[in-house]
């Protein structure tokens, strides 16, 4: 009896499957918080600036 009880209890079946919902919902919330980020007008700003500068030759 405990050598079906332990057989049931050690299945796996699931696990997969749980860990790569955890791993996109971690994705999503990262991707998320980068949009959030990058799209606000500090970084817009920011950015601009930069590629200005890159952009622009002084003699």
């Amino acid at each position: 009896m405990f050598r079906r009880t332990r057989l049931v209890l050690a299945r796996d079946t699931g696990t997969s499957t749980a860990e790569y919902a955890i791993g996109t919902l971690a994705a999503a919330a990262v991707a998320t918080a980068l949009y959030v980020v990058l799209s606000g007008d500090t970084v817009a700003s920011a950015l601009a600036d930069l590629v200005q500068r890159a952009l622009s030759v002084r003699t």
